[in-house]
Parts: C-alpha cells; structure tokens; sequence
C-alpha cells in the first residue's frame, strides 16, 4: 500500500514540475529571455532622451533635451535635423534604408554650447500607424477551424519532458494491473 501511495505523490510530483515549467521560464523564439512587460525603456545620457531606445526602419522616435536650457537640435544620418523647444520634445521618422541591427549616433547640440550623442538601435520590419486611411474592415468569415496555435515548434527538452511523463503513467498503469492481479490470486 505504501508504494502506491509513493508512486502516487511521485507522479503528481512529476506533473506538478512539467505544467510549472514552462511559466518559469519565457524563452523568445531566437533563445533570448523575452522581454519584461512594458517594453523597451528609453535610452538617455545625463542631458539626452531617445525613445524608444530600438526602434524598426521607419518608425518614429521622440527626442528630447532636458539638460538643455534653450534651444536644442538633434541630428543624425538616419533622419532629418530636429530642432527641440526648451522643456518639450520632438518627433522624427527613422529612414526606410537604415541598417537593420545597426547603432546609429545621435547628435544633440543645445544653443548654449552643450553636447552630446546617444546610441540608438535599429532592428525589426517597419511600423506603420493604422489611419483612418489605411485602415480595411474584413467582413466576418465565421470560425476559423484547423489547430488554432495548439502547436508550436518542440524543442529537445519538452519532446523529453511528454516522453518522460508519458513513460512514468505507463509504469504507473502496469504496477497497479499487476499488484491487483496478484492480489487476485493470493484470495
């Protein structure tokens, strides 16, 4: 009776860490740990912002010069010169032909003789704002049927998680048919 109840609390064990697994760990697809809620933060050096900090081709960025007390402009050779307000910011459009996965300088000048540069990452495909233009409605289609993202790419360790739960319930299953089937002939 012990070993039933040991093979028990070992197989409930076993499911308990293989349906907690995968919450414990968020992989993205590259093998990267995918990042936290509230997306990418902005990068800055003591008197410069840029935001976002990675940013696609032609995608839009907000710069801003709060070290600045006049006047400043932002430049760089993946977007027009920007001139920035005292205590407000301004908004840029990235090119379409900047490199993918390249860091590009960003200059600031302020009118009162401050300067400074900030990195800023390009990667991705390129954003796009829905307009009222740009925007197509597509007429209901009813249910879509097939797998419904029930399956995803397996890698090595979940193949050998199923496989290594699918051999303990097996066990499981052949020593109770057993014990009972010697029980049966003890009687």
């Amino acid at each position: 009776m012990r070993a039933i109840r040991a093979a028990s609390t070992t197989l409930l064990g076993a499911a308990a860490l293989a349906l907690a697994a995968p919450a414990a760990v968020s992989v993205a697809a590259d093998g990267v740990p995918a990042p936290k809620a509230g997306g990418r933060p902005a990068k800055a050096s003591s008197a410069f912002l840029i935001s976002p900090a990675v940013v696609a081709p032609g995608g839009r960025i907000t710069l801003s010069a709060p070290g600045c007390a006049s006047t400043a402009t932002a430049s760089s050779g993946i977007f027009d010169t920007v001139t920035i307000a005292p205590g407000s910011s301004a908004t840029a459009t990235v090119d379409l032909d900047a490199k993918r996965g390249a860091v590009y300088t960003v200059s600031f000048n302020c009118t009162g003789g401050v300067q400074g540069s900030v990195d800023l990452t390009i990667t991705g495909g390129a954003t796009a704002t829905a307009t009222a233009l740009s925007t197509v409605l597509v007429p209901p289609r009813g249910v879509q049927g097939g797998l419904g993202g029930s399956t995803s790419s397996a890698d090595a360790w979940t193949m050998a998680g199923g496989g290594a739960m699918v051999l303990v319930a097996v066990g499981g299953v052949a020593y109770v048919i057993r014990r009972k089937a010697a029980a049966g002939r003890r009687h």
